[in-house]
């Protein structure tokens, strides 16, 4: 079928009454068998399909069979929107079975069985997901109803590959909050303290001519000229030259970052290189030496000479001191997580639980990425020293490191707004590729870059959050949130590689920012054990029970960190937590509240009655007459 007819078959719509609009892709697929608990709350009814805004019904299937890995056959009705795939259970008793998954998680689609299968549930439909599951569905040959289903879910799932549109650039949604203002660069760069002495702002990328992966704004010492950043970027991979991305509030240290340099097998120098990185070291007063840590193994390093690339000759940056931090390309962490699928779903075997997580090395991984993190932190915080972050191209491993660092060393970042400004900050403008590693709409689902890097950089916050319990704001629903919108297709946040992309396509006014949806239901999200300042109700007094917001040394080691079962076992019944802990967390959120106001109430009514009674004059004794 070609493009043009296929455009044509999905403008006939299937009517179906609209409901109240779904309030997160927690509550659209909350009464899944599969599904986690963490959308106990949203007033889904089970049975029944909730319409978001300018979400349309395209097909329907009776009598269609879901192969529940768990609960075995189950009837019903497969209806294929623009937005989602929903199956309803005809059987009353099954409905906790209903499904409902947006068609962005889907990466491939297969038929089963031909027109000569002969056993029951042997002909259908199989859809593989990003987000750790498989769906199978059995149809009736004599129905025809594949067909219709296969060709849909094909266009719809896979949108950008058939000349349509993303459902996102559809889906008009207003909420209290526009999620498109909690990122202002200039505004990040002030609260850090820049422009000063040592560093400046600069708007020469401003029409993304210099390094079109590069964001508009940037900070950069203060004594480079726009000349040597234009040098600079010509002897850097991709032109990502070595920019501020965070600075120490007391010592001046700083993070900065970039891709690696084009040395290549004859070992080239750029003069303009090596003085900048001399200047990024001289804006911190207390330092006598940069930290240059290259994210790859260092036999990685070497190979990436062949094809033009390498690192910093130490002959060559006398200042400067490279430290290898053995963290695996993109390639290998899709091949790890895969084989977490495997272990994770449909069936967990009880007797190689431990030696399969083992043999997936996901967890060890993550201990990589975690302990390089760590020692970025310590330079920093306590050497006082300026560290400078590459790999190869400097949008995946190098965004995993800077991320995780900043977020130890600044509280600001442990805050729910704080934590979109991180991602917004060091993954979307710094030009992390997720179009491409996510696949979105697209149906080459074995394009060789496809890799799990922002989820695996999700995974170790949730690392943090559990050795921290008390230090974030927010819980890990919102990682969990997060995760599943970066599949879902439903906002614009993820969507596209650069922000240049997203400014060409103008996604900010097409489309609905997540961050919109989270800060309009933000009261979801607390943790009620955090002891920090929050960002929301800025004009309010700082809570009197807040703690002093210390760094973050978490301890990268295989025997404290764990597998995040809540993530990737969520589909599986047998793996659930079984208490509604999302609900009985925003319980303790509420209960806090009330206890902090009944508290400062009567701090006040104290501060009153001591103000009355120092201004009452004292008793005069009287005179003893004798």
């Amino acid at each position: 079928m070609d493009k043009h007819n296929s455009s044509e078959i999905l403008n006939s719509d299937y009517s179906l009454s609209k409901n109240a609009s779904s309030d997160s892709l927690d509550s659209d697929s909350k009464s899944s068998s599969l599904n986690s608990k963490h959308g106990q709350d949203s007033p889904h009814v089970l049975g029944d399909i909730q319409f978001l805004d300018s979400e349309k019904s395209k097909r329907l299937a009776q009598d269609v069979t879901y192969l529940c890995p768990f609960n075995g056959p189950i009837r019903g009705v497969l209806q294929i929107t623009n937005y989602q795939l929903h199956f309803r259970p005809i059987e009353p008793s099954a409905l906790h079975s209903t499904l409902s998954v947006p068609l962005g998680v889907i990466s491939r689609i297969e038929k089963v069985g031909g027109a000569t299968s002969k056993g029951e549930n042997s002909y259908g439909i199989e859809i593989f997901c990003k987000d750790m599951r498989n769906l199978r569905f059995a149809h009736k040959q004599e129905n025809h109803s594949r067909r219709g289903i296969f060709t849909y879910l094909q266009q719809l799932a896979f949108p950008l590959s058939h000349g349509l549109p993303l459902f996102a650039f559809s889906y008009s949604e207003t909420f209290p909050e526009d999620g498109w203002h909690v990122y202002d660069p200039i505004a990040e760069l002030r609260r850090m303290g820049v422009n000063n002495d040592m560093w400046r702002i600069t708007r020469i990328n401003d029409k993304y001519e210099v390094c079109d992966s590069y964001p508009a704004v940037w900070a950069v010492p203060t004594a480079a000229t726009d000349d040597l950043l234009r040098s600079v970027a010509a002897f850097r991979s991709r032109g990502r030259i070595p920019v501020l991305s965070w600075i120490h509030p007391s010592s001046q240290a700083t993070i900065t970052r970039c891709s690696q340099p084009l040395v290549g097998v004859s070992g080239k120098r750029s003069r303009e290189d090596e003085r900048y990185v001399q200047l990024i070291m001289d804006a911190n007063a207390q330092g006598n030496k940069l930290y240059i840590m290259d994210a790859r193994p260092s036999a990685n390093a070497i190979a990436n000479k062949a094809k033009g690339g390498g690192y910093e000759s130490e002959d060559a940056y006398q200042t400067a001191e490279l430290v290898f931090l053995d963290i695996h390309n993109i390639h290998v962490m899709r091949e790890s997580l895969r084989k977490l699928k495997e272990l994770c779903f449909p069936q967990i075997d009880q007797t190689r639980w431990f030696s399969g997580i083992e043999a997936s090395c996901w967890l060890k991984h993550i201990k990589c990425i975690l302990a390089g993190a760590v020692r970025i932190v310590d330079k920093v915080e306590n050497h006082k020293t300026s560290v400078l972050v590459h790999c190869s191209d400097g949008w995946d491993r190098t965004a995993q490191l800077t991320a995780l660092a900043m977020l130890m060393l600044d509280p600001y970042y442990r805050t729910l707004r704080g934590f979109e400004v991180l991602i917004e900050k060091e993954w979307l403008s710094f030009g992390h590729k997720f179009q491409l590693r996510i696949g979105h709409g697209d149906e080459r689902h074995s394009d060789a870059d496809r890799s799990p890097v922002f989820v695996q950089w999700v995974d170790c916050v949730w690392q943090l959050q559990q050795q921290f319990p008390t230090a974030f704001e927010f819980t890990e629903r919102l990682l969990i949130t997060i995760v599943d919108h970066l599949y879902s297709c439903r906002f614009g946040t993820f969507l596209f590689n650069t922000e240049r992309e997203r400014v060409k396509e103008e996604v900010k006014t097409k489309t609905v920012s997540l961050w919109s949806y989270i800060n309009s239901n933000q009261d979801l999200y607390l943790n009620p054990l955090y002891w920090g300042p929050s960002t929301f109700g800025a004009g309010s007094p700082p809570s009197p029970y807040s703690r002093p917001q210390i760094v973050l040394v978490p301890v990268a080691s295989l025997r404290v960190i764990k597998l995040w079962k809540a993530l990737y076992c969520r589909w599986n019944p047998t793996m659930r937590q079984q208490d509604p802990i999302y609900q009985r967390t925003r319980e303790l959120v509420a209960l806090r509240a009330q206890l902090e106001a009944a508290a400062a109430a009567a701090a006040g009514d104290h501060a009153a009655r001591q103000q009355r009674l120092g201004l009452t004059p004292p008793r005069v004794a009287s005179p003893h007459h004798v």
